[in-house]
């Protein structure tokens, strides 16, 4: 049959790669959405900060509060989320397409999310490219207007998802969080602090800790 013919030739594994990358993203999204982001419960312990911990360069005056929405101690990069309701350890964000927080036990996941994502976004630029044959013609874009305005939504999806990729891989390699890269004013830790970035211990290190 054609498709066994097909099969021989190595026609289907593409095609076979594509849905296996994109169930991977939906498996992915669920995973970040649905897993608790780091939240700090109550009966932890004040000093407790599981890897983050203070580095000598913050000061000894800063010392951790206590949340004034869920009254837990904060310990330190935490921050309440009002629309989790809850504190996040190494908070980063809250993403309105997950409907949750990205902080210190999701945000790696949420980075090969976007990674595998991008994968999945530029095949699909480089399968309505390569369906697009031009012709400045009426008839052609009556035609073309579907696979037309479906390569321009993957492709303004691309950038969109490239650039945040981006964006957080160089935040992740710096050790800072978006919170903190634009709220650097009003943090105190950051404010009384010597250093533009305390935590900062160099790309190599930065991104081991963060990975593994």
């Amino acid at each position: 049959s054609d498709l066994q013919k097909q099969e021989e030739r190595g026609e289907l594994l593409q095609p076979l790669i594509f849905v296996l990358l994109v169930l991977c993203s939906i498996l992915l999204y669920f995973k970040v959405s649905l897993m608790d982001p780091g939240f700090v419960k109550p009966e932890e312990e004040e000093g407790e900060d599981k890897g983050q911990g203070v580095i000598p360069q913050i000061p000894g005056d800063v010392k951790l509060r206590r949340c004034g929405y869920c009254l837990v101690k904060q310990p330190m990069r935490a921050r309440h989320c009002q629309q989790c309701q809850h504190c996040v350890r190494r908070y980063d964000h809250h993403c309105p397409w997950l409907e949750n927080c990205v902080g210190e036990r999701n945000h790696p996941l949420f980075i090969v999310y976007l990674s595998v994502q991008l994968v999945v976004l530029l095949w699909g630029v480089h399968v309505a490219w390569s369906g697009l044959y031009f012709e400045q013609s009426w008839e052609w874009l009556q035609h073309n207007i579907f696979l037309l305005v479906s390569f321009l939504l993957i492709l303004i999806f691309t950038i969109v998802v490239l650039l945040l990729l981006v964006s957080h891989l160089y935040l992740i390699s710096c050790n800072t969080t978006t919170w903190e890269f634009m709220s650097h004013h009003r943090i105190s830790y950051l404010q009384h602090s010597e250093l533009e970035n305390p935590f900062d211990q160099g790309i190599i290190l930065n991104l081991w800790r963060f990975f593994c």
